[in-house]
């Protein structure tokens, strides 16, 4: 009896020394305020929430298997609008005291966002801006995208080698930095390739008709056409170029990626190549997990913003993790040194100029060229 009075002094105690570590543990878990800057309203709205999808599910996974980092997330929305984005930062960075910022998607609305992160010390990563300025020269802003420079290049080398092209024209969305800065790039490859760019024709993305720009296009007789834009205007001129019976070549860039321009478009989409940042095609198992997973939670296959949103928010997380630290000075310099990242869309090394060293994808509806 005395032994077993004696073992019952013992137990309990010990019992009570498990229960408390782990409430302390709990108290003094890291915690880190992460910033989302993203359009849910305006034209640009459907980028924003599929790659607020992604995020989701990147919290939910990181939640689910991870109790020593707390992730409080604030959310701003741009409104596609690069003043509404920089009013959304200094919100997030003033009023809420986030440590970093994963935003915007859209070049334009990073670029406005951008200038007061690199003020404040802020890091931001951007999961879609292209544009090749984002990031140049910048200590603090950072994507996880590739860049026009390179989606550009891609895309001429492939019209010209692959599709034997001679002749181009461009396409282009006056209002978009992402279009000015990829038609650029197209056109620069293109003619040192040994093309020839016959004309650069531009729309607003107030217009609606395009069938002045397309009647010329009829006329020219390119071999193929680059249209960097987004959905809502790149669906209706595909369709207006097949009523129109243009047979040139259609290609575009990642801009194109969405449900919605298939919707516009009625299957004048098909036959047209654009460059994406993944295909649910590959065998790579962490991306097929997150397939996987992203088709549990939403019922939905994920579209390449989706897949971006996810690989940015696992690329903050582990970046926090590394740091070990909620100081943003620390956070920013592990962004920086994240190498060989096994991400979604691909191994993510994040280059000295701070743009997302890996694989590109060509698309041909079904059919997928890796680069």
């Amino acid at each position: 009896m005395g032994c077993t009075a004696s073992l019952k002094k013992f137990v309990f105690p010990a019992a009570s020394f498990l229960v408390s570590v782990s409430f302390f543990q709990n108290i003094f878990a890291l915690e880190a305020k992460i910033g989302i800057l993203l359009s849910f309203t305006g034209s640009q709205a459907y980028y924003g929430k599929e790659t607020k999808n992604g995020i989701d599910l990147a919290l939910e996974q990181h939640n689910k298997n991870n109790k020593d980092l707390k992730i409080k997330l604030f959310v701003e929305d741009s409104q596609s609008s690069p003043s509404e984005a920089a009013k959304g930062i200094n919100k997030l960075i003033t009023s809420d005291k986030v440590v970093v910022v994963i935003g915007d998607m859209v070049s334009s609305n990073t670029i406005a966002a951008g200038s007061i992160a690199e003020k404040s010390k802020i890091p931001i990563l951007s999961p879609g801006s292209t544009n090749d300025t984002v990031t140049i020269g910048k200590n603090y802003i950072y994507r996880t995208c590739f860049t026009d420079s390179f989606q550009g290049l891609v895309m001429a080398n492939f019209a010209y080698k692959n599709l034997n092209a001679k002749t181009a024209v461009i396409l282009q969305d006056s209002d978009s930095d992402y279009s000015i800065g990829l038609s650029k790039n197209f056109s620069d490859k293109f003619t040192l390739d040994g093309g020839k760019v016959t004309k650069i024709l531009r729309y607003s993305q107030k217009d609606t008709n395009f069938t002045s720009q397309l009647g010329e296009i009829r006329k020219i007789k390119p071999d193929v056409v680059f249209i960097p834009g987004f959905h809502q205007q790149v669906g209706v001129i595909l369709r207006e170029a097949k009523d129109l019976q243009i047979n040139s070549k259609m290609l575009g860039g990642d801009g194109w990626d969405t449900q919605e321009l298939r919707t516009i478009a009625k299957g004048a989409e098909n036959g047209g190549f654009i460059s994406n940042h993944y295909s649910a095609e590959s065998k790579d198992p962490t991306l097929q997990n997150f397939v996987k997973a992203y088709k549990a939670k939403y019922n939905i296959e994920p579209s390449s913003f989706s897949a971006l949103g996810y690989d940015s928010a696992n690329l903050v997380i582990q970046a926090i993790k590394n740091a070990n630290s909620n100081d943003p000075e620390k956070i920013n310099n592990a962004i920086a040194k994240t190498k060989n990242l096994n991400a979604a869309t691909g191994v993510i090394t994040i280059d000295k100029n701070h743009n997302a060293s890996k694989q590109l994808f060509l698309s041909l509806r079904q059919k997928v060229i890796n680069i």
